[in-house]
């Protein structure tokens, strides 16, 4: 038996696709401790996970619901900024509390999400080995494929490369903080300081929730690379209650703009005008039992939370923030899509779904009624957009899900070698 623990940010959606990674694994007899702030004890728990508290007097409850409120409010390199801050200050911590945590605890090896970076580090100073895995965008850098903060489509010619390493000069002004942070603590523990991002990933096997068709054509990824498709598993979240009963039976649009940038009152108002005088039910999820945010238009029904998996079963439109979450899951059930990227990945992923055929996007500082009715008029009316969405569920239907992920996971830490892909 292996003690693993699992690294990764406290919000939803990077807490969801690795607890059916950790059920499986607990499955196989191993013992899985979740390291997250006391916001994610609870999705831990309905899982059936163990769980360690991060830093609980430095991160008392309610301190990421904070955080993720304030970064709710914002978009673009402003939203940027504010979660590099974030997790700065959370690596900080983690560097300082976790290392001696683990060590009482007992774990074995680590399982990682790319948004954690202080996991390869900390994996290195407890001499324990790790798995990376990309529950956001893949995030290993590659010359020919755009930052993930952007909009930008794949364009292999010496001007898109140029255009890329410019993106990428920004990105790195943008993560400064964290970057001399993580080398400086690196250095301290005797480490090898980072020279390039692709460092932090690890050596043994690294795992993205994407299938491989829905991802840019790259160049460099390691050998030890998986894509292994999406981990969805509605028994290890919480039960969502829903009224079932109103819905109309009219075709269904499913709106939800994340449970991090969901304070923006406009966007949220543009949704629901642009749906108004269209023959569809809109139901539309805040991503927040204590938003504030009022619709008034009649043929949406709006509610806190929704239980996603089971709505997109019967949605024929997403409209979505671009999370890779809702992303893969809407494109699990065929389901195409209208994209409005606020922040982080979204705007890279929101990318891949007009790369992909599956959807249209319009970024947020372009966000209007009749340009966003456009979109979903158009969407709703040509079925190329719902055929190349069946052509990415037949995608995901191939990959080996949770189940390889697991494979993966046990490989590298059982034989200390690299996993290859096939």
């Amino acid at each position: 038996m292996t003690h693993f623990g699992i690294l990764c940010p406290t919000a939803s959606g990077h807490i969801n696709p690795l607890l059916p990674l950790g059920k499986e694994l607990q499955k196989r007899g191993h013992k899985v401790t979740c390291f997250l702030t006391l916001d994610g004890e609870e999705m831990v728990q309905a899982a059936g996970l163990d769980f360690q508290a991060i830093a609980p007097d430095q991160y008392p409850k309610g301190t990421s619901a904070k955080n993720l409120a304030e970064i709710g409010q914002l978009q673009g390199k402003a939203a940027v900024r504010r979660t590099v801050q974030s997790v700065t200050n959370s690596t900080a911590a983690l560097f300082e509390t976790i290392p001696q945590e683990m060590r009482r605890l007992g774990i074995d090896a680590l399982i990682v999400d790319q948004v954690s970076p202080s996991g390869g580090t900390i994996a290195e100073k407890l001499a324990i080995p790790f798995v990376s895995f990309a529950g956001a965008l893949v995030l290993n850098r590659d010359p020919l494929i755009p930052p993930f903060m952007t909009t930008w489509d794949y364009n292999p010619s010496f001007i898109g490369v140029i255009r890329n390493k410019i993106g990428y000069k920004l990105l790195d002004s943008l993560t400064r903080p964290l970057n001399e942070l993580i080398n400086q603590q690196r250095q301290e523990w005797g480490l090898i300081p980072y020279q390039n991002i692709n460092q932090r990933y690890s050596p043994l096997a690294q795992i993205s929730q994407q299938p491989a068709e829905f991802e840019f054509p790259r160049s460099n990824l390691p050998a030890h690379f998986h894509f292994t498709g999406p981990f969805h598993d509605s028994s290890t979240r919480k039960t969502i209650p829903f009224p079932y009963e109103k819905l109309t039976g009219q075709p269904l649009i499913y709106a939800s703009l994340g449970t991090i940038q969901n304070r923006l009152q406009s966007a949220f108002n543009a949704i629901a005008e642009a749906c108004a005088d269209l023959p569809v039910q809109l139901v539309l999820s805040l991503g927040n039992a204590d938003s504030n945010i009022q619709i008034t238009t009649k043929n949406a029904l709006v509610v806190p939370y929704a239980p996603q998996l089971e709505l997109l079963t019967r949605a024929s439109l997403t409209i979505t923030h671009a999370g890779l979450n809702t992303t893969l899951e809407s494109l699990a059930q065929a389901v195409p899509m209208v994209a409005i990227p606020i922040a982080n990945d979204q705007p890279g992923v929101s990318a891949r779904i007009k790369w992909s055929g599956t959807g249209e996007v319009i970024p947020i500082s372009r966000l209007e009624v009749p340009r966003l009715r456009k979109a979903i008029e158009k969407v709703l009316s040509f079925p190329s957009y719902r055929e190349n969405a069946l052509k990415m569920q037949k995608a995901l239907q191939k990959t080996g899900g949770v189940k390889m992920a697991a494979d993966i996971v046990e490989k590298a830490i059982s034989t200390g070698q690299p996993v290859l892909s096939v």
